[in-house]
């Protein structure tokens, strides 16, 4: 006679035992930026904040490594980016969410796993660390009792 209760779980699905997602590995040549079309769809001018938000884009160290696929999305970005800065506010919304995708605020970055590295900084915050403590070690006031 079986025993009571639901069949156990097989050890590899318990939690903690995760692999993780398998990754298929595709090797590819990064892109450059194309340049923005003469107008947007619809014939208007690309408005001068579009143009100056493409650019930060191409000097993006975010974007050193974005494949073709990647630049048409962020294409279809700077049409919904041109049409909020010609008064289209309805589009805001689906801005919003396809520029967090690429990494655009601080917070997009961090929710991607993305950090930049700038080992000048990390430098500098390293020796303001030690010399902070440099003479005294950690907790050196305590004494035992």
């Amino acid at each position: 006679m079986a025993g009571r209760g639901p069949t156990p779980k097989d050890p590899r699905d318990r939690a903690g035992h995760s692999k993780g997602p398998k990754l298929t590995l595709i090797e590819t040549e990064p892109t450059p930026q194309p340049e923005l079309p003469g107008s947007m769809p619809g014939g208007d001018e690309w408005p001068d904040q579009t143009r100056k938000w493409w650019q930060m884009w191409a000097d993006s160290p975010i974007t050193m490594e974005y494949t073709e696929q990647d630049w048409a999305d962020l294409l279809d970005c700077a049409v919904l980016h041109g049409k909020f800065w010609n008064g289209a506010i309805s589009v805001a919304n689906e801005l919003r969410l396809r520029v967090a995708k690429h990494g655009m605020t601080r917070e997009d970055r961090a929710r991607l796993r993305i950090q930049f590295a700038s080992a000048d900084s990390a430098e500098t915050r390293r020796d303001r660390e030690k010399s902070k403590g440099s003479n005294t070690p950690r907790y050196g006031d305590l004494k035992a009792v």
